[in-house]
């Protein structure tokens, strides 16, 4: 009976998203929540990523003040001191992601783990810090491109995870998100009907307002980037055409042709 029962389990195994095992915990520093469908409805799983960007804080510029507060922040993590969760807003290609990218490969050494959640994933974030809260590294759970539209279930797992849950925040875990959006809802025109002129001469929100602004406004440091200027933005090309092995005599070369400068320089990477 119990040779059968084992035969049974060891069937039913096969099923299941595989656990990680010590290898897979030591030599990953990135890891992606995953959903699979199985027998026993849709299980959540840590799937390591072998192939993690390379980016160092080092490669990033015209965006020192944004730089320095994630890796200070950061810095405070890792060393057990208080440190909030980010928010990074604004325009697109602004390396908002790479600022993320490059605190890992500045602190991984040190204990740092990124784990990434997609959007439609967010239901399981109390899932996954019940997974991770007894590790002894220290996590950031990446939300890149984050955004909601109205109803969205991952909105409110998002609140609750940052300050709304009457469970207590884990310690070794930290929320890095990025969006185009400022307060990650769409806004409407409609929306500042519900504003109230006060007695004191003020204008106050009115309650849809406030739900819209009330998941931003959990983050405890907020970073807005801008698009670059044409000169910051040829000084990044530069770099990066350097960085794969351009000489400054092709770098000067692109600058002076008729085509401009940017697409010229990815023409010839």
């Amino acid at each position: 009976m119990n040779e059968k029962l084992e035969q049974l389990l060891s069937h039913l195994e096969t099923f299941l998203p595989k656990q990680l095992t010590e290898e897979q915990w030591r030599s990953s520093t990135v890891f992606r929540w995953r959903r699979r469908d199985s027998i026993f409805g849709s299980i959540g799983f840590l799937q390591p990523v072998k192939h993690v960007a390379d980016i160092a804080f080092e490669d990033l510029k015209n965006i020192d003040r944004q730089r320095d507060a994630i890796r200070d922040n950061t810095k405070n993590f890792i060393q057990k001191k208080p440190a909030n969760n980010i928010l990074l807003t604004g325009a697109r290609g602004t390396e908002k992601s790479s600022l993320i990218k490059a605190s890992l490969h500045e602190f991984a050494s040190q204990g740092l783990r990124l784990v990434e959640v997609e959007k439609e994933h967010l239901a399981d974030l109390a899932d996954i810090t019940d997974l991770l809260a007894d590790c002894p590294e220290r996590f950031i759970v990446f939300c890149d491109d984050l955004s909601f539209e109205d109803g969205e279930s991952g909105y409110k797992a998002m609140k609750s995870a940052l300050d709304g849950s009457v469970s207590a925040q884990v310690d070794n875990i930290l929320i890095y998100a990025t969006s185009n959006r400022r307060h990650l809802l769409p806004e409407y025109m409609k929306d500042n009907e519900g504003y109230v002129h006060g007695d004191d001469g003020k204008i106050h929100p009115g309650e849809v307002v406030e739900e819209k602004i009330s998941l931003s406004e959990r983050f405890g440091l907020w970073l807005s980037f801008y698009p670059s200027k044409q000169d910051e933005y040829l000084e990044i090309v530069a770099h990066w055409l350097r960085h794969f092995g351009l000489s400054n005599a092709q770098i000067d070369g692109a600058r002076a042709g008729s085509i401009s400068f940017g697409l010229r320089a990815w023409l010839m990477i």
